[in-house]
This record gives structure tokens, C-alpha cells and sequence, in this order.
């Protein structure tokens, strides 16, 4: 066991004192196996589901940790967060169950659902800002002129400590480990869990994991200048400024860090729906994206991952698996033009029936310039078996004399082979 950092604002002993404090308030979530992204992904993955937890994120750890070494006086006083989140949900959640007033402060764009289960679990909100830059400053003034307790999301010793407790009960599961990928955003879960794990078992490396779109942790460990901002699926990890705690923890105890596409996080919220059905939010699939991302790097190595979060949109859930059928050719879009004659589009139907491929969608076309006066064309979306089979489709119905022009994903015509 390592001892303990002298200029850490967390140590092991605070970790374990927080899993102390956590047992029968959280949920121990499990630590299992998983065959089918160890296939996907080249390496042995075994999976943390705090998506389990009853706000649907790891938060719940260290905001139960801070609220409930509050003294009287404090609890008395409430608790105020600045969240568009899962962390406004946790604090809502564990104020409620703790009796503690909470005033939890939301950008106005913040989605509906979100306002809804912050307010159910009893919190006061208040919408203020744009984003929550613009925010902070109505918390500043509420702590100033009601004694509000800040509960920060991740710059705080006693949030840190209870992130870390996941890291506990994943060595204490499966202590077998190569490396253990966190998502990182401010840096309250990677430095919690590095803490722990460099104590108690030095030899595995932590691997963080960022965002193309926010590299903070990048910037701040390397001196690089990365833009930094933009729409990103990953928001649980879209943090502009690291914690100042944080910092030294990960520029110390986190090996190395990966920073990784939207197309990648997209890959891994489909990857755990499809093969784990699990629902992942984009932050909490950013491990797994680094695997996907750079599988060289985790080939053949034993993984941890942390399914950190599982609060995504069902809208965009059902988006991004049908941009991934996409990606990989099972749902696939053709312009398909020939001669006008009656029968026509029950031809080219039962020709598609034929040949196994399921339609999705049909628009009719005689107006197009680039189709003759005489001629017809017909957009059709399919649903196909895998990308071999759908060349095999484009291929019978050439054959059978009509001109096939693909149309990719984002709806653009594809050059004629």
C-alpha cells in the first residue's frame, strides 16, 4: 500500500471512511463480466453499472458523502448546487432523504425532464442564465445572502472520496485488472478512484478520458491550447475548467489519457444498449469510446470501465442506434431510377422481398430534371443484413437493369462506381 500524498486534498483513509458512511444509502452496484464488448473491443472488459443507482449516476456518492458530514447548523441552513444534471438530481435526491433544504440552479435550456426529476426529489429550482457560467453567479449570491452550502460537483475532498468508493468495490469484486478507463471531466471521479486504486493497488493504470470537443484535462496537463467547447453528447464531461483539486491528483496518479470523437461515444452508448442492454449517457460510455477508439491501446488487457451515468434522452438514444445501423450498413438509402410503365414500384417491392431486404421508407419521384420525362425514380430506405449484403441488393437490381445510385447517411448522393 502506497502512503498517502502530502499535497492530495483526499486520501485512501478518506475513501474508506466514505464507503463507510455510504452503506445503505447508495446502491453497491455491480461489477460483471462482459463477453460481447471483450469481442467487440479486443480486450477482456468488466463493466461498473453505477448507471444502476437510483438517480441513474455515480453523483450519488459524494453528494450523500458531503451532506452528510454537514453540522446542524449547515443542514439547517440548506445546500445549493449549480447543475443541468445528474448532480442536481443527487443532491436533490439525498437532501431529501437527509432532510436538508436544497436549492439546486439550472441554466433556462435545460431540458424539461431533467427540471421535472430535480423538482420531484423536493429541491427548489431556479432556471437562471444561459449556461452555467451565467449561473454562478446568482449561486454566489444566494450562499452570500442566505448561508447556502455550496455542494461543488467535483472540486470538493469529500465529493472526491465518495467517487472513489467505486474504485473500492471494483478491487474488492475483481482485483485482477490491467487498467481501470475513467471518464474525466472536472475530475472528481478520476481523482477519487486514482486514489484509490494507487493505494491499494499501484500496478493497475487509470486511463482518463475526455471529449474531443472539451480537452481541459489535456490542455491543463500538457500546456496544449485545444479549442475548447461545442455541442457534445458527452455533457457530463463538457467542463470547461478542471478542479483545482483535481489537477494535481490526475497529473500524478493518472497514466495516460485518451480524447476521443462524438463518433466513438456514439459507437459506445449503442455498443452498451445493443450488447449489454444498458443504457449509457454519453459521459458515462466515454470509457468504453476510448477502447473503441484506440483499441491498440487496450488490446488483450484486462479492463475496468465505469458505466458512469445512464440519463440520456430516449429520443436521442433511438437517433444515435439508427445512425449506428448506418454506419454499418443495415439500414441503407438508394435512388433507383427506371422506366414509368404501371407496376413499376411493385416490381422493384417484390424484387427487394426477393432478395431479403426489409423497406423502411419509399418516396415516389417523376420531377426530378435528372430523371427523363419517361422515366421515374425511387428513393428507398432499406434494412439489410450487413454491408455485404447490401451491395449484393445493389448489385441484383443493376442487374436487372435499373440505375442504382447510393445516397450515404447524411442524405448525399454517392459517386456511380
Amino acid at each position: 500500500m502506497s502512503a498517502p500524498h502530502d499535497d492530495f486534498a483526499v486520501d485512501l483513509a478518506a475513501v474508506q471512511a466514505a464507503a463507510a458512511l455510504l452503506k445503505g444509502h447508495v446502491v453497491r452496484t455491480p461489477f460483471l463480466h462482459a463477453p460481447r464488448l471483450s469481442t467487440l473491443t479486443g480486450a477482456e472488459c468488466y463493466v461498473k453499472f453505477e448507471n444502476m443507482q437510483v438517480t441513474g449516476s455515480f453523483k450519488e456518492r459524494g453528494a450523500f458523502v458531503k451532506m452528510s458530514k454537514l453540522d446542524p447548523a449547515a443542514s439547517n441552513a440548506g445546500v445549493i448546487a449549480m447543475s443541468a444534471g445528474n448532480h442536481a438530481q443527487a443532491v436533490a435526491y439525498h437532501a431529501q432523504k437527509l432532510g436538508i433544504p436544497a436549492t439546486i440552479v439550472m441554466p433556462v435550456g435545460t431540458p424539461h425532464v431533467k427540471v421535472e426529476n430535480t423538482t420531484r426529489f423536493g429541491a427548489r429550482v431556479i432556471l437562471e442564465g444561459t449556461t452555467l457560467a451565467e449561473s454562478q453567479g446568482l449561486v454566489e449570491k444566494m450562499i452570500a445572502d442566505e448561508g447556502l452550502i455550496l455542494i461543488h460537483p467535483y472540486d470538493d475532498a469529500d465529493v472526491m472520496a465518495g467517487q472513489g468508493t467505486v474504485a473500492l468495490e471494483m478491487l474488492e469484486d475483481n482485483p485482477d485488472l490491467d487498467m481501470i478507463v475513467i471518464p474525466m471531466g472536472g475530475g472528481g471521479l478520476i481523482a477519487g478512484n486514482a486514489i484509490a486504486i494507487h493505494a491499494l493497488r499501484p500496478d493497475i493504470k487509470v486511463i482518463g478520458v475526455e471529449v474531443e470537443s472539451y480537452p481541459s484535462f489535456h490542455n491543463a496537463l500538457t500546456g496544449d491550447t485545444l479549442p475548447i467547447g461545442g455541442p457534445t453528447l458527452a455533457e457530463g464531461i463538457a467542463v470547461k475548467y478542471v478542479g483545482a483539486k483535481t489537477l494535481p491528483i490526475v497529473r500524478e496518479l493518472v497514466a495516460d489519457h485518451v480524447i476521443v470523437p462524438e463518433s466513438a461515444v456514439e459507437r459506445a452508448v449503442d455498443a452498451f444498449a445493443t450488447h449489454q442492454r444498458s443504457m449509457a449517457e454519453g459521459a458515462g460510455a466515454a470509457g468504453l469510446a476510448a477502447l473503441l477508439h484506440k483499441p491498440e491501446m487496450f488490446r488483450g488487457k484486462r479492463i475496468g470501465l465505469i458505466l458512469c451515468g445512464g440519463n440520456i434522452d430516449a429520443r436521442i438514444l433511438a437517433s444515435i442506434m439508427v445512425r449506428e445501423l448506418e454506419r454499418r450498413e443495415r439500414i441503407v438509402s438508394f435512388r433507383l431510377t427506371g422506366e414509368d410503365r404501371p407496376g413499376f414500384l411493385g416490381k422493384v417491392a417484390t424484387r427487394l422481398g426477393d432478395l431479403g431486404a426489409n423497406i423502411l421508407e419509399v418516396t415516389h419521384r417523376r420531377t426530378f430534371l435528372s430523371v427523363p420525362a419517361k422515366g421515374v425514380s425511387l428513393d428507398v430506405t432499406v434494412e439489410t443484413r450487413d454491408a455485404e449484403h447490401a451491395a449484393a441488393i445493389v448489385a441484383r437490381l443493376e442487374a436487372d437493369g435499373y440505375s442504382v445510385r447510393r445516397i450515404d447517411a447524411n442524405g448525399v448522393m454517392l459517386p456511380v462506381r
